[in-house]
């Protein structure tokens, strides 16, 4: 456990903010994977676009991505397994067969519906551990800090690495 005002002055990687809400995400995350995966056949990603859409019905596969802030390929491939599984349908536009619109079937209505009260019961369990001003509160500090992450994403460019071929940085590349 990190010593308080850890985030203040970081001295490890532990310290980190972002090492710490990832550590937060696949600890107490694990419940709702194997739920997903274990009791439902789905993947996490898949759950994610499964609720995304239960949200908002009859988004384009693009709108889709950015309404999970999921990457276009992911997206795409969750889409076709969700299709195969038949939770989700892909309608061809007419006049362009390039574009479609995506939305559940009755199966992953149904699929969400019984889904969702699971991964409630989790959120609630995690946030059983604070008290209701400290719920309020964190809410409001992860709105800033997303804001703030929003932010960086916009101001700090830089080359993006190209992840599906594992090519090197430029300055990695500059190194050697």
């Amino acid at each position: 456990m990190p010593a308080p005002g850890s985030l203040t002055q970081p001295q490890c990687l532990s310290d980190l903010l972002l090492f710490r809400i990832n550590r937060l995400l696949s600890v107490g995350g694990a419940p709702v994977i194997r739920l997903c995966e274990g009791t439902h056949g789905i993947s996490r990603r898949e759950w994610r676009l499964l609720a995304a859409m239960a949200a908002a019905s009859g988004l384009m596969p693009s709108q889709l991505a950015q309404h999970a802030q999921l990457d276009r390929a992911r997206t795409s491939k969750a889409i076709t397994s969700l299709v195969q599984k038949k939770l989700m349908q892909r309608e061809v536009q007419l006049g362009d067969k390039r574009k479609a619109v995506v939305s559940l079937t009755a199966s992953g209505r149904a699929l969400h519906a019984r889904l969702f009260p699971q991964v409630l019961m989790i959120h609630h369990e995690l946030l059983g551990a604070l008290t209701q001003a400290e719920v309020m509160l964190l809410d409001g500090l992860l709105d800033k800090l997303q804001a703030s992450a929003n932010d960086l994403q916009e101001h700090i460019g830089g080359p993006k690495a190209d992840r599906r071929r594992g090519a090197r940085s430029t300055v990695q590349a500059a190194i050697l």
